[in-house]
């Protein structure tokens, strides 16, 4: 909620996505409205209700009534915007996604039966493609690398991977199928970020032996005092940020090949690597003789992380190809994922191209940002709207080059691509066989 007068934030305030309880992910919901006649009307109610909702605790919380509401815009992907517009997504489901509309909608609250001032103005920003919704237009705007003459790479990861590469002479937008595993979802202990789950892992190279810190608990787990203070919260599961930095202190660690191997070598160096059942595990964490969980780092898990990696970094890198670019400026992670993930640990397994690491950095909720601007500034509007009709639009899956691009990005963090910029920073592996001997490191190499 936002003063007009002043521009300044008067309250905020989020909530789960009702959505979800007709769908894990957005093509579930899709099959939902398909199977089940006025499944739409169902899902545009939910959603339409929970922003009335939104609305009211936020006019609560400023002590300002609802019908104070002069004006809401919107974001949101491409499914979200037009079950909240009323609009059957059914197109969204399949080949070629088209989207019902490419433009920027006005209207009111009345209008859309949402339970505030009925004469407030709504504005919803253009969604960029079927896949690449009004969220990423408020990125967009947000980030303005269309302002810009560095090489700008924008990502914003959720189950699929908005990505938008450009500088003043050309804007370019794909989404990638990165799936649900950044989220903790496919992986055999993960769980959302939530009080309980482990967010951040370091390895000690020579023993093996992990330390961590949980969701809730401000000590790391080899800090004094830490048993006392995660028994308030509990020790949970592993959550995006977690499993992505466990999984790459093991590779820097010799424990996973390049080829994502949890090799057997490692049983060598420590108990905590085990055999299970033809391949091997990690054991991170075990807590049943306190009634806490068990939790391990297994093959599958791996292989996860691997297939949703190599679908981001293919999506950027069909998009350097049609810009003719091999490298990038400036990376930007966008989103709550964005805010919590350790760059240089994205970059070590190969989610985003080889780039300085002071030259990556969170854009923290763009699309929020992006959706401020466009409320305070109606100018910016036309402006993003005028870009979104400029953007390239690249579809994945037709392009013939994603899978060489993606089985090649398999490896950690890439099977042909160097990664210089990142070996100045850290010790990179010798690239091993699967199955192979104990990794190697290379010196650092100076800048």
């Amino acid at each position: 909620l936002v003063n007009l007068s002043t521009g300044k934030a008067a309250a905020s305030t989020g909530v789960m996505n009702p959505q979800i309880r007709f769908g894990e992910d957005l093509m579930s919901r899709v099959s939902y409205v398909m199977m089940n006649p006025g499944g739409e009307v169902e899902l545009t109610r939910v959603v339409r209700d929970a922003i009335s909702d939104l609305v009211a605790q936020c006019c609560a919380e400023a002590g300002v009534d609802r019908d104070s509401v002069l004006e809401l815009v919107l974001v949101g992907n491409p499914v979200m915007h037009h079950l909240f517009l009323g609009i059957n997504p059914v197109e969204l489901g399949g080949a070629p996604f088209a989207l019902a509309t490419d433009e920027s909608v006005r209207t009111t609250a009345a209008a859309l039966d949402l339970n505030v001032n009925p004469r407030a103005e709504i504005y919803v920003l253009p969604c960029i493609a079927g896949h690449v919704g009004a969220d990423t237009a408020a990125v967009v705007l947000s980030e303005a690398p269309y302002l810009r003459d560095e090489l700008t790479l924008v990502v914003d990861v959720g189950t699929n991977a908005e990505i938008v590469l450009g500088d003043r002479h050309k804007l370019l937008a794909a989404s990638s199928p990165t799936g649900p595993a950044f989220e903790g979802a496919q992986i055999s202990c993960g769980q959302r970020a939530a009080p309980g789950a482990l967010e951040r892992v370091r390895i000690d190279r020579d023993t093996l032996e992990p330390r961590f810190k949980v969701i809730g608990c401000d000590l790391w787990s080899d800090e004094s005092g830490f048993e006392e203070a995660v028994a308030e919260v509990g020790v949970t599961g592993i959550c995006g940020s977690g499993i992505i930095e466990l999984i790459a202190e093991l590779f820097l660690a010799g424990v996973i090949t390049t080829d994502g191997i949890i090799s057997r070598a490692g049983a060598d160096r420590s108990v905590r690597v085990f055999e299970n059942g033809k391949t091997w595990s990690y054991l991170l964490y075990d807590g049943t003789g306190e009634g806490r969980v068990r939790l391990t780092l297994n093959q599958n898990d791996v292989r996860a992380i691997q297939l949703a990696k190599a679908a981001l970094y293919a999506g950027t890198r069909l998009l350097m190809d049609k810009i003719r670019v091999d490298r990038v400026d400036r990376i930007r992670l966008a989103g709550a994922f964005g805010s919590h993930i350790d760059v240089k640990y994205a970059m070590v397994l190969g989610m985003i191209p080889d780039c300085r690491l002071d030259h990556v950095t969170s854009a923290g909720n763009a699309a929020g940002t992006g959706a401020t601007i466009a409320l305070l500034d109606k100018k910016s509007r036309y402006e993003i709207e005028a870009e979104v009709r400029r953007i390239e639009k690249v579809e994945t899956a037709v392009e013939p080059l994603f899978q060489q691009h993606f089985v090649e990005a398999m490896a950690f963090p890439h099977k042909t691509q160097p990664f210089t910029e990142l070996g100045k920073e850290v010790d990179l592996p010798t690239p091993t066989e699967s199955g192979g001997e104990r990794a190697g490191r290379r010196r650092r190499r100076r800048r």
